[in-house]
């Protein structure tokens, strides 16, 4: 049994690189599932030839998330409790979209619900592997613009404040430390990336640079 995760683009200075030979699982073994993810142990080979014991988190959705930018060059952030390290996260919005699912429709989703918002321009930022030691775990993220309202709706399970900051202050409390969230930090200097390089409207590029 090999491992049958789609074949990942490769940077330019990669082609025509020799690679050692790709993990091999022999076995695979459930060892606890429920709705929202699932561990696989198996016995592999690793690139060295030499035996292994892995175990995998499968999650069954996608990780995805919104970074919204007014015409002002403000952006909207998203603050609430996280249970796995017991801290308060200032975030962009972000969500989950089941596999079965596009992820943009469910970003939208999210869009609405934490920050009651609907946008009528879309750009993809980024697709990343979130810790790909661990985990199969994807994430989708895009930067949103021509904002309007919606109602909010969100999970039972949250209690969210919604603020909007200058996305120069959300680059220095990156810089600070006071924002970790890996998918509004990667989104972050991905959109300061496509305002520098024609990525984005000039207008709205301009509006976030600011002073930077």
């Amino acid at each position: 049994m090999t491992n049958s995760s789609e074949k990942s683009p490769e940077p330019k200075w990669a082609e025509g690189l020799a690679k050692p030979p790709a993990w091999r699982a022999e076995t695979e073994e459930t060892v606890f599932e429920n709705p929202w993810m699932r561990l696989t142990r198996h016995r592999t080979v690793a690139p060295t030839g030499n035996p292994a014991d892995y175990t995998v988190m499968r999650p069954k959705n996608a990780a995805t998330g919104v970074l919204p930018v007014h015409d002002d060059g403000t952006v909207v952030l998203v603050g609430q409790q996280r249970f796995a390290f017991a801290n308060y996260s200032w975030e962009m919005p972000e969500g989950g979209a089941p596999l079965g699912e596009d992820p943009f429709d469910g970003v939208r989703r999210e869009l609405a619900e934490e920050a009651g918002l609907e946008a009528a321009h879309w750009a993809q930022a980024l697709e990343m592997e979130l810790s790909n030691s661990v985990t199969t775990e994807m994430a989708h993220t895009w930067i949103a613009w021509g904002l309007s309202p919606v109602p909010v709706a969100p999970d039972p399970t949250e209690v969210i404040a919604v603020v909007r900051v200058p996305f120069t202050a959300l680059l220095d409390e990156i810089g600070r430390g006071t924002v970790r969230d890996s998918l509004t930090v990667a989104t972050a200097y991905r959109a300061y990336h496509m305002a520098r390089t024609g990525e984005l409207p000039e207008a709205l590029a301009r509006a976030l640079l600011g002073a930077v």
